[in-house]
């Protein structure tokens, strides 16, 4: 069991490291089939553009959440500390990274608990697997939530990720139950997270149904995780070589940002949009097609790594284009991009006429 708890831990570094020094993103999330069309006759003030917004009854500074990245190792500690500073200091919300090593081994609690020290009044999201809250229940889930004293909990699906670990779970069986049961069990707001797949409209439903609070989509055309497994699993072995293989053939497998927020969005809210999301740009679309939140991990993670100022002038960049975009398209306020059009082509479009029924 202690070597166990020693892996789960050593892979959150691996993760953070190859996703800072690797080539991880893969696909197309389909922004670029996206264009907000012009509004020539704005009628409001860029210098007064409201970003602020509600979810989950939490008001937030701004739309930009800080997605899930580490934690679970000492490693990782000064990084998640860096991104709850800003996200105390700019009113974001943000998820920690799955809190697994930390249940396992809770030496390791303040590589996450750190964050609520940092951010004492921010939105913050604990962070489990689905595979874990089965096979550990309610238990571990209100744990995690007490680690960072967080505010809602994100169940994560990660099940690409699992099929290329050389220790991964490979039993996904009775996952949708163990939510349905802790959706009815506790008072904390739970979130369905995907990793980096896309969710359906098909699976959207059986989220609200099982008594989901918001669904974050988590689509393909950002982070790649059978990429980041793929990095992990380059060993000389035989083992090693057919892992590695396998990341690679399946780096392209899953539902676009785009078509993905566009199914989720038609079948209930709060939706979080993430996944390939690079600029205030993206969000702007994204908050067309319908999310409440957009989600960001990669474009803040070399900032993170770098400095507090580096961050933060990341955040102000992206809120400087998500500023303008608004402004260019007419929209005072967050809700205001509602009603924002929006004109769809290419691969994306086919994609989305061909995933709705006649």
């Amino acid at each position: 069991m202690a070597d166990k708890k020693r892996f789960t831990s050593s892979r959150k570094l691996d993760h953070l490291r190859i996703c800072a020094e690797e080539a991880v993103e893969s696909g197309d999330a389909g922004f670029g089939d996206v264009r907000l069309v012009h509004n020539a006759l704005p009628e409001c003030d860029m210098r007064t553009i409201n970003l602020s917004t509600r979810f989950l009854g939490h008001t937030l500074s701004s739309p930009l959440f800080i997605s899930a990245m580490t934690g679970g190792h000492p490693g990782t500690k000064d990084a998640n500390a860096r991104l709850a500073r800003i996200a105390e200091r700019f009113g974001l919300g943000m998820g920690v990274g799955s809190q697994r090593a930390a249940l396992e081994n809770p030496a390791l609690a303040e590589t996450f608990s750190v964050v609520r020290d940092e951010a004492p009044h921010a939105f913050l999201v604990a962070n489990l697997g689905a595979v874990q809250l089965r096979d550990h229940g309610t238990a571990w889930a209100e744990e995690a939530i007490g680690m960072i004293g967080a505010n809602a909990i994100a169940i994560h699906l990660n099940f690409l990720q699992e099929a290329i670990q050389p220790e991964g779970d490979h039993n996904a069986t009775g996952c949708l139950a163990a939510v349905t049961d802790l959706c009815a069990e506790i008072k904390t707001p739970v979130i369905i997270k995907e990793t980096g797949c896309g969710i359906s409209r098909e699976v959207a439903r059986q989220c609200w149904s099982a008594g989901a609070a918001a669904i974050d989509i988590g689509g393909w055309g950002g982070t790649s995780w059978a990429a980041v497994e793929s990095f992990r699993a380059n060993r000389k072995d035989a083992e090693g070589r057919a892992l590695k293989t396998l990341g690679e053939d399946f780096a392209g497998w899953g539902i676009p940002t785009v078509v993905s927020l566009a199914e989720v969005a038609g079948t209930g809210s709060p939706v979080i949009a993430s996944g390939g999301i690079r600029s205030g740009i993206d969000m702007a679309k994204c908050l067309a097609l319908g999310a409440d939140l957009c989600g960001m991990a990669l474009p803040l993670l070399k900032p993170a790594l770098e400095s507090d100022e580096a961050l933060a002038c990341r955040v102000e960049t992206i809120h400087r284009e998500l500023a303008a975009s608004m402004f260019l398209c007419g929209a005072a306020r967050i809700r205001d991009m509602r009603r924002a059009r929006l004109l769809i082509t290419g691969r994306t479009r086919q994609m989305m006429d061909d995933g709705n029924p006649a």
